[in-house]
């Protein structure tokens, strides 16, 4: 990652330095995946894209931009350009802004009067987006409105029915009520609440006249990567490319002091001080963080009595059993966080290290160069620092997510167990494992993508799928789609499989093989391989084809096909692979899971 790029960035330094950054990022030999991005604008956007390119690319999101004319986003949308249809775009980005509101209410209207106005722009919308959904099955980004940066009413334009504030208001309560029930039909919708970024960035800067009435920009220049960045986040949200879990420090971080010299009892946490509020605060905003899925995990030099002593400090909000690893301990924190991933099964670039200590913030990222360590000053700020880092950007929330902690503590109990048997097979038996794998199904498509966005490691072919590509890939009758989910004894593991195969008469092609790394070798993917195998069978299928692209990030796949009887075919110069087989005489390989539901399709 490059430090420029991270927040607290320097606006004007980006904006000036745009072209060295990009070579930077491009010379960097990451792994990124391509994709297609319109932009369709109420006002000037090219420097917009510009620095959207350089967030993007720091994600490893290689995009290639299609950019509306000045001022075009309604005719691109309604009557698309050869251009743009032949563009065919993954993901279009709407940035309008108040200047584009057409009609605002007069002194003179109704009350009716004003309620067919504000229809009437919403209409104005729905029907662009209902439009560009039809056409081209992608997500869709489109920006809120900033407040107006006069108010002709003082203080009563927020509640005036004729004041332009109020106007607005009621325009993004619209626009969020939209958003909020956007799924299947309607397709993947997101705002960028460009409401937010401006009163956080100064509305009185952000709304400067001057760039509007010389540039025709509907933001002042400085403000560009901010507006970028947070459309950077939206679109690395819905590729999978968020930030799994914290690690974090102890001493002034989770509380002031240091627990081994001042004790428990002389830690500042709690009511008692205002520093110990601060704290407390932090703490909340952290818990708050684990209730959406994200992981926690301690990384503390300390002694462990010392460091569970403060974690069960009464007034604090995190307690020991909020955390899945705590590495309290006098090993290098570089080595804690390394173990702490592969105990999750992550890879460590997926994990923020948050600690107070620029030292051993540079030390880690010195040794494990992609993991995040935001730099946090003082303890009024971690909060502002952390959630404006865009590390967890949340575009779909789904019930595996939430459970997220709950099945890694699960884990932890599996590996406890584990150890305790000398044959590997009965342990799986002990789990009592009980698995359904069934066809794709609708409430199940936002979570389904998600998987395709996040799974990295245990993934053949690496394709990703918005919820869009998800829907039309399921009612496409050529294909067999298949879901698996796991349970045991020590819980529900949620949905940790995907296939996707595409039939051409007696042959089956797999586009997509890939499973979640907190059920390796659980036997799972013989589980998915018998289903798979009896689908194929009983729509005549006599062969199966397999295709392993690889990445820098899932190697361990790499002899898959193999393990599961395929002959290998074809290999390129790339370490592209090619695996063939043969359906007659096929058995069954899993032995230690319960299949309890195949569904039919």
């Amino acid at each position: 990652m490059m430090k420029e790029l991270e927040y607290p960035f320097d606006n004007s330094y980006i904006m000036k330095k745009s072209k060295s950054i990009k070579k930077a990022l491009l010379a960097d030999g990451s792994d990124r995946i391509k994709k297609k991005i319109a932009v369709l604008g109420g006002s000037t956007t090219h420097d917009i894209i510009r620095i959207l390119e350089l967030f993007l690319l720091n994600y490893d999101i290689e995009p290639v931009f299609y950019e509306s004319e000045y001022g075009q986003y309604w005719q691109d949308a309604m009557f698309p350009s050869d251009e743009l249809k032949e563009f065919a775009p993954d993901i279009i980005f709407i940035h309008t802004s108040n200047r584009n509101i057409i009609e605002y209410p007069t002194m003179d209207d109704s009350e009716a009067a004003v309620q067919d106005k504000l229809d009437n722009t919403f209409r104005h919308f729905e029907t662009m987006w209902h439009n560009l959904h039809e056409l081209y099955h992608c997500p869709i980004i489109q920006n809120n409105f900033e407040a107006p940066f006069y108010r002709l009413m003082g203080n009563r334009d927020g509640y005036d029915i004729h004041g332009r504030l109020s106007f607005i208001n009621r325009l993004n309560f619209m626009f969020s009520e939209y958003a909020g029930k956007a799924s299947g039909d309607e397709g993947s919708f997101f705002i960028n609440d460009i409401n937010y970024l401006s009163t956080c960035y100064g509305l009185d800067a952000w709304s400067d006249p001057l760039a509007w009435h010389m540039y025709k920009y509907a933001l002042c220049i400085q403000a560009i990567p901010t507006l970028s960045f947070n459309v950077a986040n939206i679109i690395k949200s819905i590729y999978g490319k968020n930030k799994k879990g914290l690690v974090l420090d102890l001493d002034n971080t989770l509380w002031g002091g240091v627990v081994g010299d001042d004790g428990p009892d002389g830690i500042e946490i709690g009511q008692e001080t205002n520093l110990g509020q601060v704290y407390l605060e932090f703490q909340n905003y952290i818990k708050a963080q684990k209730e959406l899925g994200i992981v926690l995990a301690v990384d503390s030099k300390n002694d462990e009595e010392n460091a569970l002593a403060g974690l069960n400090h009464p007034d604090g909000a995190l307690k020991p059993d909020d955390f899945v690893f705590i590495k309290a301990n006098w090993e290098p924190k570089s080595e804690n966080m390394k173990a702490i991933a592969s105990e999750l099964n992550v890879l460590p670039e997926s994990l923020v290290f948050v600690d107070d200590n620029p030292a051993e913030r540079a030390i880690v990222t010195g040794q494990i160069p992609k993991v995040n360590a935001p730099e946090i000053d003082t303890p009024e700020h971690y909060i502002r620092i952390l959630d404006h880092s865009g590390f967890f950007e949340t575009t779909s929330i789904s019930e595996d997510d939430r459970k997220r902690n709950e099945m890694y503590m699960a884990n932890r109990k599996r590996t406890e167990l584990q150890e305790s048997f000398k044959d590997y097979s009965e342990y799986l038996k002990s789990l009592e494992m009980k698995a359904v794998i069934a066809p794709f199904e609708k409430m199940y498509i936002p979570r389904i993508a998600q998987l395709t966005n996040k799974s990295n490691q245990f993934n053949l072919t690496t394709k990703r799928y918005t919820p869009d590509d998800i829907e039309k890939t399921a009612n496409d009758s050529s294909n067999i789609t298949l879901y698996g989910r796991l349970e045991d004894k020590f819980g529900d593991n949620g949905i940790v499989s995907l296939v996707i195969g595409k039939q051409d008469g007696e042959e089956l092609h797999i586009d997509l093989w890939l499973m979640s790394c907190r059920v390796l070798k659980r036997d799972m993917e013989f589980a998915m391989m018998d289903t798979l195998a009896k689908k194929a069978s009983e729509r005549g299928i006599k062969t199966v084809y397999g295709y392993y692209y690889p990445t820098a990030k899932n190697k361990m796949v790499k002899d898959f096909y193999s393990l599961q009887g395929f002959d290998l075919v074809k290999e390129d110069e790339e370490g592209n692979k090619t695996y063939k087989l043969d359906l007659d005489g096929y058995t069954n390989k899993n032995n230690v899971i319960d299949v309890e539901t195949v569904c039919a399709e």
